[in-house]
This record gives structure tokens, C-alpha cells and sequence, in this order.
């Protein structure tokens, strides 16, 4: 894939890993442009790299070489504090398992990220009842995870990934956990919202179901993108 000029622009990156069994190499140079508005879902069997990519574009690991790009900024210059930083501000995470905290509420669960930034004041209070307002959750903002079902809790995740306006929203195979009306819908939720906000989405996922919905689609091939 093509990596020139791009919102999101990956050139040659390798991800390797020393044991004593040897060198195993991941990634072995991708390369990769999305535009701002652009959702693209990454295939491929499991061992093929796909969470190692979205950890790396995630900056929750770091690339053995290569380049990352978002807006132009090298998230990897940065120090492990700054690339903290970085990460709650421009990049929202959904996750198979929504990772909710019991203890919190609906509404506290969205703001968590907020909470991690500059705070959860009153605009962020209000934009997390507007989220949750899109998502059909607007009744459950006091509910606790148990109380709600397994589609509803993948909601409250992807409102929550969207708290802090990311520039870049990660789904690792957000729909594994579900029921196939509830995998549509939350389907249907992350590409509606990615148009609405104009992020760049890239989601990996086993299910050909939910990346046949995606405009943009490649499979990890020998540790490269190849289009699909």
C-alpha cells in the first residue's frame, strides 16, 4: 500500500522480536496513507501481525524501524511520558473486550479518558451525553456494565473512545464478542461515527462480514499490507 501523503502515513515499517530461538520478524516493512475520513479494516490468520500493527499505531509499542506519522507528528520522538500523553489525546482505543470498569457508571466510563487529560468538566460532561445520546444510550447513563448487554456495553466503549475527539480510532476486533444483530450494529455505529467525526479508523478483524462493510480493506501477508 501506498505510503505518500497521508493523514496517517506508515513508510517501511518493521516490527522484530529477539529470543532465544532467534530473530522473528512481525512486520516486515508496511507501508500505509489514510486520509481523514477514510476506515479501513485489516485481515489476516491469527499470528499475522495484526495486533502488533494496531499496537505500534497505537504507540503503545514501539516500531524496530520505519516511520509513523499522524498529521505529520513522529508520535516516537517523544519520551515514554510524552508518548502517554499523545496517545489519550489523539488516538481513541475499542477493544473485543470492552474493558469497562464494574465500578464505574456508564457516563463515568465514557469520561475516563477525559479524567486521564485535562479533566472531565462540564463541555466534556456534555459532550459524553451527546455521544451517548447518538449511541440509543441516553436512559442507561447511570447503569453499571453489569446491567447492560453485551452490544450496549460495546457502545459505551466506542463513546468512550471518541471522549477526547481522536484523530485516529483503533477497533481490535470489535464485534468478536457478539451476536450477529448486535455485530451489525456496532458495525454500522463505528463507520457512521468515523464519517460524522472525520477520523481515521482502522480496524482489525477475523469476521469478512464486518470488513466487507469497510471502503478501504487490506490483509497482512508476510508482515506487509497487501490491498484486498
Amino acid at each position: 500500500m501506498q505510503q505518500e501523503g497521508g493523514d496517517l502515513a506508515i513508510a517501511g515499517l518493521t516490527k522484530e522480536f529477539v529470543s532465544e530461538a532467534g530473530r522473528l520478524s512481525i512486520l516486515n516493512g508496511v507501508d500505509l496513507a489514510l486520509l481523514r475520513g477514510e476506515a479501513l479494516a485489516v485481515t489476516g490468520p491469527s499470528g499475522s501481525g495484526k495486533s502488533t500493527f494496531l499496537h505500534i499505531l497505537g504507540a503503545l509499542d514501539r516500531p524496530t524501524a520505519g516511520s509513523v506519522r499522524l498529521l505529520g507528528d513522529d508520535p516516537f520522538a517523544r519520551n515514554d511520558a510524552e508518548l502517554a500523553g499523545f496517545r489519550n489525546a489523539k488516538i481513541g482505543f475499542i477493544f473485543q473486550d470492552h474493558h469497562l470498569l464494574p465500578q464505574c457508571d456508564v457516563l463515568e466510563n465514557v469520561l475516563i479518558p477525559a479524567l486521564a487529560g485535562k479533566g472531565a468538566g462540564v463541555p466534556e460532561t456534555q459532550r459524553a451525553m451527546q455521544l451517548l445520546e447518538r449511541v440509543g444510550l441516553k436512559q442507561r447513563i447511570k447503569h453499571r456494565p453489569a446491567q447492560l448487554s453485551g452490544g450496549e456495553r460495546q457502545r459505551v466503549a466506542v463513546c468512550r473512545a471518541l471522549i477526547n475527539e481522536p484523530v485516529l480510532l483503533l477497533a481490535d476486533e470489535p464485534t468478536g464478542n457478539l451476536d450477529r444483530a448486535n455485530a451489525e450494529a456496532v458495525g454500522d455505529l463505528l463507520l457512521e461515527l468515523n464519517r460524522a467525526h472525520q477520523t481515521l479508523l482502522v480496524c482489525v478483524t477475523h469476521s469478512g462480514e464486518l470488513a466487507a462493510r469497510f471502503p478501504r480493506r487490506a490483509e497482512l501477508v508476510d508482515g506487509r499490507l497487501v490491498d484486498r
